[in-house]
């Protein structure tokens, strides 16, 4: 079953480029909407990519998604939860840092043991 996409995929890959040409140069990060734009086109990425419910990925205060095949949770907080900021985030989906060098800054929480998107990562 595909996921229901709430961002344009056209616009939201213009805001994915734009942020990684912005830590690219160093130059300052592109205006919030930007930001947000470009965490929640990520995330849909994600979702379509390993699609699933065994995994939820949080990135506030922009998005979350559930990805990864494996059970489902029916209630309350899943068993497999991922937070970061959303800078680290589209680090990661950019491929400009690793997901061993993104849990080691102590920024990522990751709890549960299919709590790992390295092998769904980057998306570019």
């Amino acid at each position: 079953m595909a996921i229901k996409r709430r961002i344009d995929p056209a616009e939201g890959s213009r805001a994915f480029r734009r942020w990684i040409e912005a830590a690219a140069s160093g130059a300052e990060a592109p205006p919030r909407p930007v930001l947000a734009m470009a965490v929640r086109y990520t995330l849909e990425e994600l979702a379509t990519r390993a699609e699933g419910n065994s995994v939820e990925v949080r990135v506030p205060p922009f998005g979350v998604t559930q990805c990864i095949p494996g059970p489902r949770h029916t209630r309350g907080t899943p068993p497999n939860v991922i937070e970061l900021p959303a800078e680290l985030w589209l680090a990661l989906a950019a491929g400009t840092l690793a997901w061993d060098a993104a849990l080691a800054t102590g920024r990522v929480t990751a709890s549960g043991l299919r709590a790992d998107l390295s092998g769904e990562l980057p998306l570019v």
